[in-house]
């Protein structure tokens, strides 16, 4: 089974270079996505785990996944790097 690395804020899986998230240089940042992480900062700083939950829960649901799969993915979200040892 092929490895495929998560954004460490949200969860989502960093499957192609367009989804990843941007240094300042404009390299890519092979930790976060695109909708966390841009210009070498989060897009939304001050955003706490329980906000991100609501947010990738909001945001799954649009997508019509089913709940077994955004469970599963609010359950990892605290063992990403962003949010472990807050």
């Amino acid at each position: 089974m092929e490895y495929i690395a998560l954004c460490q804020s949200c969860g989502m899986p960093l499957s192609n270079e367009e989804i990843k998230g941007t240094e300042q240089n404009g390299l890519k940042n092979n930790q976060y996505c695109r909708y966390c992480y841009e210009d070498g900062a989060f897009t939304k700083p001050t955003m706490n785990l329980e906000d991100m939950k609501n947010n990738v829960s909001t945001q799954m649901k649009k997508l019509k996944l089913p709940i077994y799969t955004i469970q599963k993915a609010i359950t990892i979200l605290p063992t990403l790097s962003r949010w472990k040892n807050k």
